[in-house]
């Protein structure tokens, strides 16, 4: 969608949009037309329009116009307008737009608010952009059916000077989530862990150092616990590391983790064949990884930043780790295999203690789908789970997730659901002993992975995949991730 700005003089087209607040009052002063009597003669007839946030109003203007259309778009009460509550106005707006297949619009800026301008314009094109997707890659006979219509929005303001700053930022968000969309939506015969590894080597013409590590490699640094998910496919695993150096030589970089399974059974512990068919969106947490490493990247953050992801596919197979084994993780810890289906904690253990030993980070975000466990205690597409060592990091992360809209909810950690993995044969066990607190005991297996650096968990099995599209996500894999965690390395790590 190619968002621009326009002046007064070259307002016009098919679709004109405007927007109103609760109190039905409407103004404009550079337009040619006087659409306030249109407007005022359109509220009239319409009772049921309350101009709550993102309801649609349509009409035909009346005599000569600089619009065949004029759209009304609800904004609520003035005073309760915020960045999330815009978004959602952006997002209806699209849907809209999509549904009667128009092409172009332009938005004329009708309002006297408190709110800096240049902030609601970013916001209303995030929740544009971020709603005008769809995955279409494989469509061929109904790819007519499934096209995005909106190519072009115009948006007329007086001075648009430090808007057009702030959305040459958005922009290359918006990609990134994109992006990572891109990856999570892709079956698991095309995304597979070595065609995964290639995407991520093709972001160095971003400006990212990227380094592929094999499974040979991985077992001469001991990596058995990635390892043994991996042993039941005949798709190799690889470890992925992405550097960004845009900070000070001397400054410790940050570290962002990701579950990469690009697609689950559940090995031996198998899981039902209903709806196993998502599981190739279990990698979503190295897709997340990946798409914020692009935008570090793309817009030059002055930072030093280090992703790193580790890519299996979890098979059942004559070679595959069976309920029982005991593995030797990088750590020098031993972990009992209670259930094969709990796989994406071993993958992250391997790889936050190789990431806390190789480069001493300030702190490390892991990202995970790991557990259903959250989805019963949260629901989807409301928040992630959020688990830290670290109570400083907790609450940036839910600073920057409320800011952001990919918001957060903390759970506890302590030394009762520790003991609970426990293994009577092994130092610990990768499950639980019991039906409970599935989601808190997969937490504290991977604090036994991190030493003393400051941590935290973000658990994202129900913030992937949107199977509603209610919102701000079209129907499928969200992007989640990629706005929180680029808002934090903004917020609190960023050289000013």
């Amino acid at each position: 969608m190619d968002f621009s700005f326009i002046d007064a003089k070259k307002i016009g087209g098919n679709i004109g949009v405007f927007f109103i607040t609760d109190t039905l009052k409407f103004s404009q002063d550079f337009c040619k037309h006087n659409y306030e009597a249109d407007v005022s003669k359109i509220l009239k007839s319409k009772k049921n329009f309350r101009a709550k946030v993102g309801q649609i109003l349509s009409f035909i203007p009346s005599g000569e116009s600089e619009f065949s259309e004029i759209i009304l778009v609800g904004l609520g009460k003035r005073e309760s307008l915020d960045t999330n509550s815009i978004k959602l106005v952006g997002s209806k707006l699209v849907q809209h737009l999509n549904n009667v297949e128009a092409e172009e619009a332009c938005i004329c800026f009708n309002l006297n608010i408190k709110l800096p301008h240049a902030q609601f314009v970013n916001n209303f094109y995030l929740g544009m952009a971020l709603r005008n997707y769809k995955f279409t890659k494989y469509f061929v006979d109904k790819a007519t059916d499934n096209k995005i219509h909106l190519k072009k929005v115009s948006f007329c303001m007086e001075d648009a000077s430090v808007a057009k700053q702030l959305l040459a930022e958005s922009k290359l968000l918006v990609s990134s989530v994109n992006f990572t969309r891109d990856l999570v939506s892709e079956p698991a015969n095309v995304l597979y862990p070595k065609s995964f590894a290639d995407a991520c080597k093709k972001l160095e013409k971003s400006g990212l150092k990227v380094r592929v590590m094999a499974q040979k490699e991985l077992a001469k640094l001991g990596m058995g616990a990635l390892l043994g998910v991996a042993q039941g496919s005949v798709n190799e695993p690889y470890v992925v590391i992405m550097e960004w150096n845009g900070g000070n030589k001397k400054d410790a970089p940050i570290a962002f983790l990701g579950k990469g399974v690009t697609f689950d059974t559940g090995g031996i512990s198998i899981k039902p064949s209903q709806n196993m068919g998502d599981m190739k969106y279990d990698m979503a947490g190295a897709g997340v990884v990946t798409g914020l490493m692009k935008t570090l990247a793309e817009r030059k953050a002055k930072v030093n930043a280090v992703g790193v992801i580790g890519l299996v596919e979890n098979m059942p197979s004559g070679t595959a780790q069976r309920p029982g084994d005991v593995v030797k993780s990088m750590s020098g810890q031993t972990i009992e295999i209670d259930n094969t289906d709990a796989e994406g904690r071993l993958v992250l253990a391997d790889i936050l203690w190789y990431t806390q030993g190789k480069y001493k980070p300030k702190f490390m975000v892991n990202l995970a789908t790991l557990t259903g466990a959250i989805v019963i205690a949260l629901g989807e597409n409301a928040y992630a789970g959020l688990f830290s060592n670290d109570d400083k990091l907790a609450s940036e992360l839910n600073e920057s997730g409320l800011k952001s809209g990919d918001k957060v909810w903390r759970f506890p950690l302590s030394d009762f659901y520790d003991k609970q993995i426990n293994s009577e044969i092994a130092d610990v066990r990768n499950t639980g002993n019991g039906r409970g607190a599935g989601s808190i005991t997969a937490a504290q297996f991977l604090k036994r992975f991190v030493n003393n650096v400051p941590w935290a968990h973000l658990d994202i099995a129900g913030m992937a995949w949107d199977k509603s599209g209610a919102e701000l996500n079209p129907k499928g894999a969200t992007g989640y991730g990629v706005q929180i965690l680029n808002q934090l390395v903004k917020d609190y790590y960023e050289a000013k």
